[in-house]
């Protein structure tokens, strides 16, 4: 071999050293490319190809070092699971959520049930309560209605000490002349009894029904009397026989008389005052028509208020409708 030979085989061996020294192994590059990705997407979260490592070992004819897709595969599974959308932190919030939702509506309805029975519980010692009152009210009542009972008994017994006689009404006075003038002026037999009445201290007397036209006339006419206003007149049902009543009052005195007249039952007759009092026309013609009671010497007696046709008289206590829908 020349010498210049020799030279040019020293500058290839030279050269190749430097090359060997210069360029690392493709397995040292390929670990170093495999933790480079590792990082990288935890840090930028740049997208790793692994075929970019394998195609680097490749062409400089080494192998990919064993493990190095894992770490590439690992490093995109880790990106993946802390690259997170808002849309899934959502469904993972509601998801996580949903059972405390649950347990508070069940928690709710708990308490709905419990507040619907205590309330139902309420009111039913509410009506306890408000029947316990009625009970003691309708026990007050006829306990004081007993009471009442006993003192009127007591005080209308004839073992009743501590009762006063009443003392007399002022009008006493007045009942007893009213007497007096009409047995003198038309007979002892006229007046069958006399009292006052009580409410407003009136004087009443009874009188025979076949002397009550000439009674009249005296209450009419006598100075003491002047009984020229016949304010009303009433009949009533006493059911063992009917009455009618006679209300007066003396213009000019200012006085205050009641009569009364007792009649039959089954053929009630009362002479009529329609000529004495010229009120007592309509007044007799309304007793006629509900009472069914007769008045003799009336100029026109017929019905006032019900039909002519009208069967029975309504005020009459064993009255019974014709027709029962009336």
């Amino acid at each position: 071999m020349s010498e210049r030979e020799q030279q040019m085989k020293q500058d290839q061996t030279v050269r190749a050293g430097t090359a060997e020294s210069s360029d690392p192994p493709a397995a040292e590059r390929a670990e170093q490319a495999a933790g480079t990705n590792e990082a990288a997407p935890l840090v930028a979260g740049a997208d790793v190809n692994p075929s970019r490592i394998d195609q680097t070992a490749a062409e400089e004819g080494e192998t990919p070092a064993p493990g190095a897709e894992q770490r590439e595969g690992d490093g995109v599974s880790e990106k993946a699971r802390q690259t997170v959308t808002p849309e899934k932190q959502s469904d993972s919030s509601k998801q996580a959520d949903a059972p405390k939702g649950g347990d508070e509506s069940g928690s709710a309805a708990e308490g709905a049930t419990a507040g619907a029975a205590a309330k139902n519980e309420a009111g039913v010692k509410a009506a306890d309560s408000a029947d316990a009152d009625k009970e003691a009210k309708r026990k007050a009542a006829a306990e004081a209605r007993a009471a009442r009972a006993a003192a009127k008994a007591k005080a209308d017994g004839d073992g009743g000490e501590s009762a006063q006689p009443k003392p007399p009404s002022p009008n006493q006075p007045l009942l007893d002349r009213l007497v007096d003038i009409l047995k003198r002026e038309v007979g002892e037999d006229a007046v069958e009894s006399a009292w006052i009445n009580p409410i407003g201290d009136i004087p009443t007397v009874s009188l025979r029904a076949e002397r009550l036209v000439d009674c009249a006339r005296v209450l009419r006419d006598h100075p003491e009397l002047q009984l020229n206003y016949l304010r009303n007149v009433a009949g009533v049902d006493m059911e063992t026989h009917m009455e009618v009543v006679y209300h007066f009052i003396s213009l000019n005195n200012k006085i205050n008389y009641s009569i009364k007249v007792k009649t039959d039952r089954e053929h009630p007759s009362v002479p009529s005052v329609s000529e004495v009092w010229s009120t007592a026309n309509w007044n007799e013609r309304e007793i006629y028509d509900l009472l069914g009671i007769d008045f003799p010497g009336h100029p026109d007696l017929r019905r006032i208020l019900m039909p002519d046709d009208w069967v029975g008289y309504p005020l009459r206590k064993d009255y019974v409708p014709a027709d029962p829908e009336v």
